[in-house]
């Protein structure tokens, strides 16, 4: 028995297989070979075709099958993680009617401002725990504003990952830790949040069926199981966005339990088991995976969108040309040749569309403290990883600030944490121990898909094989020095 799992970013697809028999992932594969298109019709937006991410989902599945000669008829679940906070908007046969609009896309922030303001900061921190934001409930106001007549042929409107659900089942889905992802969960009462779609002049209908994160959600249309070789069985046990995915796969499910991602964004995403928010709205709080009626589970987020992207901009920009592009692990090695400070140089990693840590108003990357006599490629690439790190501490302090701490932090060993250097200043500044893992959120996809169906009795069982690859503990005399740079470095944010 095999349990398939899919991880929708927005720069690749990954998918992952599970056999039951020794509980072990034995195949993974990323599509496409290269990175995925991203679409920025004006300065700010980023859009992706739906329908692009189903072609490389289905060619990922056939690859599983032709090059990794997996059974795929014998997969009997699958589970999906997904970029979060992206809008898609379907008519009644779920074919869209516009491209989506993706997270990095910072079109609908002074939507969310403005429907803050209406509902009143009280009642907004009180029931969503903050404010719409740039969130996908401003995202679905701004087509309904701006673009009426795509509007008016949208029957459903759900996240990237119940779009994919919605391709393998035919059956149109959302689940309940999507619409907290979406600004439209009211934790107070554990249900819908109708007051923002209110405020938005939405009517709830263009919500679809509202189902748990785990569980037998949807099964296969039989046509769709035919064409890509699956069991007309198979069912959708389990959907959640990226980072609570990531979560998920870490093992990161209790209060106190803290896991951490440094993609295309840089995450901290930390479980809390109160109903926690920021009074400026600069961190944000979902419903995790494991929240039940019975026991709260929330997630605690920061998010640093220009992280990973920013180590890409160094790669390309470092290289000469897009055909020989220096290699990561050689941008690595020249940061092992700089020193704690980089030499006084600072960098500012905003430079992708607006930031929740200064409550979603743009931010601008920037340099500062160059010296074209000291400062060499060591220094600029260094300088570069304390800037990322120095950002999600700052927003970090903010977690703790509202309850939300602890001192071990888990990611898997995969973008920026393969760099020693990048991991050596993130234990350091943050004072915590890092551990990490041989995992993915593919992996972690498949696991959630396992217990869905029932296979694994408890989700605790599903990551019983989980292992820790390396801890870098912090050591109180670089503790020290790291902290005088971050101070430095927070000292001069404008």
């Amino acid at each position: 028995m095999f349990f398939l799992g899919i991880d929708l970013g927005s720069s690749s697809i990954k998918l992952s297989v599970l056999d039951t028999e020794t509980e072990k992932c034995i195949a993974s594969i990323s599509v496409p070979d290269f990175e995925l298109e991203m679409n920025a019709p004006k300065h700010g937006w980023a859009e992706q075709d739906p329908e692009m991410w189903w072609q490389y989902v289905k060619e990922g599945i056939s690859k599983l099958k032709t090059e990794h000669k997996i059974a795929i008829s014998n997969i009997k679940g699958i589970g999906i993680a997904y970029q979060m906070h992206g809008l898609v908007l379907t008519d009644e046969n779920l074919k869209p009617v516009r491209s989506s609009i993706i997270w990095c896309d910072s079109r609908a922030a002074p939507i969310g401002d403005a429907i803050y303001n209406k509902i009143g900061e009280e009642a907004c921190q009180e029931k969503i725990l903050g404010s719409p934001g740039n969130f996908t409930a401003s995202k679905l106001k701004w087509v309904k504003d701006n673009q009426p007549e795509v509007y008016a042929k949208a029957k459903f409107m759900m996240l990237p990952g119940d779009y994919i659900a919605a391709k393998l089942s035919k059956v149109a889905q959302i689940s309940t830790s999507g619409l907290s992802e979406a600004a439209l969960w009211n934790f107070k009462e554990n249900r819908l949040a109708t007051e923002v779609l209110d405020a938005m002049e939405i009517s709830e209908e263009i919500i679809p069926e509202i189902v748990s994160n785990f569980g037998k959600q949807s099964v296969i249309d039989k046509d769709v199981a035919s064409e890509l070789g699956l069991s007309h069985d198979v069912q959708i046990n389990y959907r959640a966005g990226d980072q609570p995915n990531n979560a998920l796969s870490l093992n990161v499910l209790n209060p106190g339990e803290i896991a951490a991602t440094a993609g295309t964004s840089a995450v901290v995403y930390g479980v809390s088991d109160t109903d926690d928010y920021d009074e400026n709205n600069r961190i944000n709080t979902f419903l995790h995976v494991n929240n039940t009626s019975e026991e709260k589970r929330n997630g605690v987020m920061v998010c640093i969108n220009g992280s990973g992207i920013l180590y890409q901009w160094l790669r390309k920009t470092l290289s000469e040309d897009s055909k020989n592009l220096i290699d990561y692990d050689r941008l690595n090695e020249l940061a092992s040749k700089s020193e704690i400070g980089s030499k006084g140089l600072r960098f500012y990693p905003f430079g992708n569309g607006v930031e929740r840590i200064f409550n979603n108003k743009p931010a601008m990357s920037g340099i500062e403290g160059l010296n074209f006599n000291i400062h060499k490629t060591p220094d600029l690439v260094r300088a570069a990883c304390e800037g990322i790190v120095f950002a999600l501490n700052y927003g970090f302090e903010i977690m703790r600030n509202v309850g939300v701490e602890g001192k071990v932090v888990k990611a898997g060993k995969a973008n920026l944490f393969l760099n020693p250097v990048f991991r050596e200043i993130f234990a350091n500044t943050t004072n915590t121990t890092l551990e990490l893992y041989n995992t993915s959120g593919a992996e972690g996809a498949a696991r959630g898909a396992a217990y869905g169906y029932g296979y694994f009795s408890t989700l605790e069982a599903a990551f019983k094989g989980l292992k820790c690859l390396e801890r870098i503990e912090p050591k109180p005399d670089l503790v020290a020095q790291h902290q005088e740079v971050y101070q430095d470095w927070k000292n001069h944010i404008k």
